[in-house]
């Protein structure tokens, strides 16, 4: 297998793919399906979710057992600080290694349903940086990702603050962030200087998200503090939601959007597939020679 800071040394942007486990035998078969399409456009990895407050954590290998045993192709599980004792991260982690993963998402996680705010599991962790720092000294094995956040996390919107909780993953041992979504590109890049400016030399890698519905990326970004540029939300509006017309100006505008990043310097695009492959195949198709 290969390592976060094996895949991020090349010379070419690399193209990683995320997907959730599926809740039901038929969306596993459709897992499997759109699988089938996403590897072949050869993606350093695809790493793999959870469900809220650990409820797929299981799954999460699983799938990621499945994906590197069926198509050869690197496979990273997420973990998150929510319900986790440090004895779970360590069973987690143990168990991840024994599967053969070399990478990790640690991610804080989102508070579960219903909770005002984030409350860490007894003898757990409240912050990223210190479920890195643990992971690190726990075993040398694993390199790890981390997440960003171009327009602060949801909880910071001062990005100097932001930027600052950003470093102390890195330094807990961090070798790459990944990327919340975003729509517009000026929040990316005044956070990748940022994030320079405060002596952060990590690849930094925008996280996509392709518009196919109007509505489902207004929740998502409610959700995730991301706001939707002015100019793109009337473009999608002059479509009914969801119809072929507001796709296609979705996507034609996420195909602009991920041009412009790579030809400034993105070390890769990170895509949120939502676990299909449509919008995600005809993105990388119109983007393939930066990938070839």
């Amino acid at each position: 297998m290969t390592q976060f800071k094996d895949i991020y040394a090349g010379r070419k942007p690399a193209l990683s793919v995320e997907i959730f486990p599926p809740r039901t035998e038929q969306s596993w078969a459709n897992l499997q399906d759109e699988l089938t399409h996403l590897v072949a456009h050869r993606p350093a990895f695809v790493s793999v979710t959870y469900g809220a407050g650990g409820s797929t954590r299981a799954k999460t290998l699983e799938v990621v057992e499945m994906i590197h045993t069926r198509f050869q192709v690197v496979s990273v599980p997420h973990f998150t600080c929510v319900g986790s004792s440090r004895a779970d991260i360590r069973e987690f982690v143990d168990r991840a290694l024994a599967q053969g993963v070399q990478n990790l998402v640690a991610l804080r996680g989102d508070p579960p349903r219903g909770a005002e705010q984030f409350t860490p599991a007894a003898d757990g962790f409240r912050y990223a940086n210190e479920l890195v720092a643990f992971i690190k000294d726990y075993t040398t094995e694993l390199d790890i990702a981390v997440g960003g956040y171009p327009e602060g996390h949801v909880e910071c919107r001062d990005l100097t603050q932001d930027v600052e909780n950003l470093k102390r993953k890195v330094d807990a041992g961090a070798s790459v962030v990944l990327t919340q979504v975003f729509y517009g590109n000026a929040d990316f890049f005044r956070f990748r200087d940022a994030a320079t400016r405060a002596g952060i030399k990590t690849p930094i890698v925008p996280g996509i998200m392709p518009i196919i519905r109007f509505s489902q990326i207004q929740r998502i970004t409610s959700l995730c503090g991301a706001t939707i540029p002015t100019a793109l939300s009337a473009a999608l509006l002059a479509h009914a939601d969801g119809s072929p017309d507001q796709q296609a100006a979705g996507i034609d505008y996420t195909i602009a959007q991920c041009r412009e990043l790579l030809d400034h310097g993105a070390p890769g695009l990170h895509v949120f597939t939502l676990n299909s492959n449509h919008a995600t195949s005809r993105l990388v198709d119109a983007l393939g020679s930066y990938f070839d």
